[in-house]
């Protein structure tokens, strides 16, 4: 799995890598589906808040995408990794019963 982390007004810290990496652990189960995954943190000038996306490349050319506003970084960070989680559970569900 490709792991792209970029941020948008925001400069993404070691501290923050590392947390993503930590929390992206939960993904294991799906690294041999996931080819690519791209995340973008923006963090918003109004509202003082962060705007979390997540681009999952499925293996079999299927392109998702998720996201989640926050006021806390790390919070956001767990939302959205719980969001991927779901999501490529379920598509991972959907190819078995293909």
């Amino acid at each position: 799995m490709n792991l792209e982390i970029k941020g948008v007004h925001y400069n993404v810290s070691d501290t923050t890598r590392e947390f993503f990496d930590k929390k992206l652990q939960k993904l294991a189960f799906a690294e041999k589906f996931i080819h690519d995954l791209t995340i973008t943190v923006n963090k918003e000038h109004v509202g003082q808040g962060y705007h979390l996306e997540g681009k999952v490349h499925f293996s079999w050319g299927l392109v998702k995408m998720v996201s989640t506003e926050c006021y806390e970084l790390y919070e956001g960070i767990e939302l959205l990794v719980d969001k991927i989680e779901a999501l490529a559970r379920k598509e991972k569900g959907k190819i078995q019963d293909h």
